[in-house]
């Protein structure tokens, strides 16, 4: 029997050579690749978040950019759920690479073929081949949690989506291993300028500021695939939408919450958490919380980590290498729920449950019984922000970053979509109408942008610059290790 995903794959060049349509909405699949040590890693996942927030990240400048206003963009699903990327264009003509996306971070780096550590299997910016490059002389190191890129601030031209810019990026020569792999070539922030390395403006926020956006906001669904025992080839991921909302995504309306404090990360405060209908009050003072798409998990403060566990029975805090992990009996279903002072969002347990713990993992835990890793973790206290909300979280909603007012929305997820309530689809909901988007290339080979039209399924347009539409399906990909990349 023939492989659907096979010929899929083997149809692809013949799908980006048609041509496509001027305008509209464009849907991209998206390749997951499968590995099985996210549990055994998960000791290095804590460990970098936790570093992350200990350094101030940089951001991007901006030039003359090519009109579009809304744009949803490819996104890959790394590590069943680790992180999500989305294919970015940079140079003329356009090399294609595969980005991690972070609202955690606000600085764009690539690797270049000038790396001496990246690996075989990251494709790598050839700046010989661009026409647009312009290179400095001005080194710089962006620290991570998980590791440190170093290289040379350079300007070139950035497309992502149907938008384009010259735009302020760092061409890394020199990468932690961890950081790129697997067909992960840097990173997209989409923090604010505040915290930039670059000490220049995000390309997303570049947008905005040149009015360039239909909305002042950008939006994510993100599938999941954490539950899924099977290795899954090919499969959708979600959907990115820069500029604005995708209403087919959601149900309702988007209740949004206002940034705590001035823009810098995405920031709101935690106002309660229940665990198996007990709710534990958050004091105002330590509720300060980062909504992170770059972080797999969610990181509580020390005593709020042991309360939430405390109401699981069975549940256990690990140690050594695990210390700050938590393992609870396999068999019991998690209930979460979490609020920033408005609706209490679900936490579906599928996503509360990382994957079994053997006998040497578990360490102090009960070895009689099969016990998992819990998606939140204690990290520490005394660091500012006290929480960082990851895709444990977000995965459950559909959740909307807006520049203006500055805050952060949340809506129910539409019906058939990865819900607090169901279970992952092997075969998640499809969108329609797919038009592909230029899939990454390594550095000897280049890829042109897409542009596409067709009518939009997201939100009706609130400017009277001409709407170009771009829903790409986020690409769900499983990455190398399953290490949290910011």
């Amino acid at each position: 029997m023939i492989s659907l995903p096979l010929v899929a794959i083997v149809l692809l060049p013949f799908v980006f050579a048609a041509r496509q349509p001027d305008g509209g909405v464009v849907h991209v699949p998206i390749t997951r690749r499968s590995h099985s040590d996210r549990v055994a890693n998960l000791p290095k996942a804590v460990e970098a978040l936790r570093k992350k927030y200990g350094h101030q990240l940089t951001n991007v400048k901006s030039t003359d950019s090519k009109r579009a206003s809304t744009a949803a963009i490819p996104v890959t699903d790394e590590e069943n759920d680790s992180s999500y990327s989305g294919v970015v264009s940079i140079g003329t003509p356009p090399q294609n690479f595969n980005l991690v996306l972070d609202t955690g971070s606000s600085d764009l780096w690539v690797a270049t073929t000038s790396c001496t550590s990246c690996g075989s299997d990251v494709p790598e910016f050839n700046t010989s081949k661009s026409s647009t490059y312009k290179a400095t002389s001005s080194p710089l190191e962006i620290d991570y949690g998980s590791g440190s890129a170093q290289g040379t601030v350079v300007q070139d031209s950035v497309t992502f989506g149907s938008f384009e810019m010259s735009q302020e990026l760092l061409a890394v020569n020199s990468v932690t291993p961890g950081l790129t792999g697997d067909g992960l070539s840097g990173i997209m922030g989409l923090g604010f300028t505040s915290i930039s390395a670059l000490q220049t403006t995000p390309f997303w926020e570049a947008l905005y500021n040149a009015n360039n956006l239909s909305e002042p906001l950008f939006s994510f669904y993100l599938e999941r695939y954490v539950n899924q025992a099977n290795q899954i080839s090919a499969a959708p991921g979600g959907v990115f939408t820069l500029g604005g909302t995708n209403s087919s995504l959601y149900n309702g309306s988007i209740e949004y919450l206002d940034l705590t404090g001035p823009p810098s990360y995405w920031l709101l405060t935690v106002s309660s958490v229940t665990v198996q209908g007990k709710t534990i009050a958050i004091d105002p003072l330590g509720g300060l919380a980062a909504i992170d798409t770059g972080t797999t998990l969610i990181g509580a403060p020390t005593p709020i980590a042991a309360s939430i566990w405390a109401q699981v029975p069975g549940s256990t805090e690990l140690s050594g290498d695990w210390q700050g992990l938590y393992a609870f009996p396999c068999d019991t279903n998690v209930t979460v729920y979490i609020s920033f002072g408005g609706t209490n969002w679900a936490i579906s347990p599928l996503d509360m449950n990382l994957g079994t713990l053997n006998g040497t993992m578990a360490g102090n835990a009960s070895t009689t019984s099969h016990m998992c890793a819990g998606g939140i973790f204690d990290i520490g206290i005394g660091s500012v922000p006290d929480w960082i909300v990851g895709d444990t979280f977000l995965k459950n909603v559909y959740s909307v970053f807006r520049a203006s007012p500055p805050a952060v929305g949340f809506a129910q997820l539409a019906s058939g979509l990865s819900s607090s309530t169901g279970s992952s689809d092997p075969n998640p909901v499809q969108v329609t109408g797919l038009t592909p988007l230029p899939t990454s290339t390594c550095a000897s080979s280049s890829g042109s942008s897409s542009s596409s039209s067709s009518t939009s399924s997201g939100s009706p347009p609130q400017s009277p610059i001409k709407i170009i539409t771009l829903s790409l399906t986020l690409l769900a990909s499983v990455a190398g290790c399953f290490t949290l990349f910011f």
